[in-house]
C-alpha cells in the first residue's frame, strides 16, 4: 500500500511539473445535452499471478482513452447513469451514478482489465478479461455543482487499486459545461485553528454531536404463512449515514443508532430469496435480502436498502445495493459475528453491526441452528489459543531444564 501511494504521488508530481501523466476529458451525451463530464487523470495498480509467483501492473489511464457509447448511458427514473472509458486491448474503467433531490454520487466503480495484454502484465499465467466492482468511492456533491478533488484519492477495487487525481466532475447536469459552484473533496481541505484575539470576545460554538455509542441489541425475525418462524435474527445496529443537513446547510456525516424497542420487522420467506424489513417510527425502514444457492447451499446477504426522512434531513435519503456478498454461510446453520463488522452498501451508507446472529433459511424451530462463525471471531479465539500453547511450551521447557540439571547434580559421588 505505501508502495502505491508512493506511486501515485510520484505520477501527480509529473503530471503537475513535467506533463507526462495528462487529464483525460470524458463526456456522455443524450443528443445534443450532456449529462455527465470528468475532467481527471487515474493510475492503477494491479496485482496478478504470474508464471513464478505474483506480478504487480502500474500504468495510467491514457490520453487516448473514449468514451464507450454503448455502454455509457444518462441513464432513467429505474437505471443509473454510467461513464465507461475504455482504453487499450480490453481495459475499461466505469463509473455508475445515483441521485436523489439534493445529492448525485457515485454508486458503483467498475474496473475491467484484460490480462492478455503481455505489455501490461507480463508473465501472467492466466489470459481473458477481468471485472472488479467496488461500492465504497466516497464520491459524492450537490445536484447542480461540480465534484473537485485535487489530490491524490486511491479507491480499493478487488486486487486492484485506482487512484484518481486533478478530478473535476459533474452528473446529471442541467448543461453542458461544468457548474462554477464546486463541492470541494476533503483531501483538498485544510483547516487551521486561529486562537482567540482578546479576551472579551464572546462566541457561540455549536456543540459537537454526541457519539452513538453501542447500540442496542435487537431481536427480530418473521414468520411464514403457517405462522412458524422462518428467519432469525439478533443484533445491534449503527447507521453511519451521509446526508443534507437542514441545520447546518451541509453535508453532513452522522453515527445513528436502530432503536429496537421502536422497531417492527416484517418480511417474507421463499425457496430461494429471504427478506427482513425493520420499520422504526414510519421514519426509517431497513431491507435486508438473502439469496440461497441451491447448488452449493451456500446463502448470503446479497441486499441491503435504507429509505429514511429523518428531521434534520433536507429530502428522504435512499440508498441501496444488491449485489453485495456478506454473511455467507450454509443451508441448515446460522450465522454469527461477535465482532464490531461494517457492512458498506454505498457512498453514503454503511452499516455497523454488533453481537450478530442470523438464519434466513432452514430454521426448524425458533433456536437458532449451529452457527458458523466470522472470520474476526475465529481470529480472536485463536490469539488466545496460541499464546496459551507458547506459556505451555515455555513452561515444558523450563520443567525439562530443570529434570536435566537435577538428575546431572546426581551423576556421581563427591570426593571427601
Amino acid at each position: 500500500m505505501e508502495l502505491s501511494r508512493a506511486v501515485a504521488a510520484l505520477l501527480l508530481a509529473c503530471s503537475a511539473w513535467l506533463g507526462c501523466v495528462q487529464a483525460v476529458t470524458l463526456e456522455v451525451k443524450e443528443g445534443n445535452s450532456t449529462c455527465i463530464k470528468a475532467e481527471l487523470s487515474a493510475s492503477f495498480s494491479i496485482t496478478y499471478d504470474t508464471i513464478s509467483g505474483t506480478g504487480t501492473a502500474q500504468f495510467t489511464l491514457p490520453d487516448s482513452a473514449a468514451v464507450d457509447t454503448g455502454s455509457s448511458s444518462c441513464g432513467t427514473d429505474e437505471s443509473l447513469s454510467w461513464l465507461v472509458a475504455v482504453f487499450g486491448p480490453g481495459h475499461a474503467l466505469g463509473l455508475s451514478f445515483s441521485s436523489n433531490a439534493s445529492l448525485y454520487s457515485v454508486a458503483n466503480l467498475t474496473l475491467q482489465y484484460n490480462l492478455s495484454d503481455s505489455t501490461i502484465f507480463p508473465g501472467a499465467n492466466s489470459s481473458g478479461v477481468v471485472t472488479v466492482v467496488s461500492a465504497s468511492v466516497g464520491i459524492s456533491a450537490p445536484i447542480n455543482s461540480t465534484y473537485r478533488c485535487v489530490s491524490p484519492v486511491a479507491v480499493r477495487v478487488g486486487g486492484a487499486t485506482v487512484t484518481f487525481s486533478g478530478m473535476r466532475m459533474e452528473a446529471f447536469m442541467p448543461g453542458n459545461d461544468l457548474s462554477t459552484k464546486e463541492s470541494v473533496c476533503s483531501a483538498d481541505t485544510t483547516t487551521t485553528t486561529a486562537p482567540p484575539t482578546t479576551a472579551a470576545a464572546s462566541t457561540t460554538t455549536a456543540p459537537a454531536p454526541t457519539p452513538a455509542g453501542t447500540p442496542d441489541h435487537g431481536t427480530y425475525f418473521v414468520k411464514n404463512s403457517n405462522g412458524t418462524d422462518c428467519l432469525l435474527a439478533q443484533f445491534g445496529l449503527q447507521f453511519n449515514i451521509s446526508y443534507f443537513s437542514k441545520s447546518q446547510n451541509k453535508t453532513v456525516q452522522d453515527l445513528v443508532n436502530l432503536t429496537p424497542s421502536q422497531t417492527n420487522a416484517s418480511g417474507s420467506c421463499e425457496a430461494s430469496r429471504a427478506t427482513l424489513v425493520l420499520t422504526e417510527e414510519r421514519d426509517t425502514t431497513l431491507s435486508f435480502t438473502f439469496t440461497l444457492n441451491s447448488t452449493t447451499n451456500k446463502y448470503h446477504l446479497s441486499g441491503l436498502s435504507l429509505l429514511a426522512i429523518w428531521p434534520d434531513m433536507t429530502d428522504q435519503f435512499s440508498a441501496s445495493n444488491t449485489s453485495l456478498e456478506y454473511l455467507r454461510s450454509s443451508m441448515g446453520r446460522s450465522y454469527m459475528c461477535k465482532a464490531e463488522q461494517t457492512l458498506i452498501v454505498a457512498p453514503t451508507l454503511s452499516l455497523n453491526t454488533f453481537s450478530l446472529q442470523v438464519q434466513p433459511f432452514g430454521v426448524i424451530t425458533d433456536q437458532f441452528a449451529t452457527a458458523e462463525e466470522c472470520q474476526m471471531d475465529q481470529d480472536q479465539m485463536l490469539i488466545p489459543i496460541i499464546v496459551g500453547a507458547a506459556l505451555a511450551g515455555l513452561v515444558l521447557i523450563v520443567l525439562i531444564a530443570y529434570l536435566i540439571g537435577r538428575k546431572r547434580s546426581h551423576a556421581g559421588y563427591q570426593t571427601i
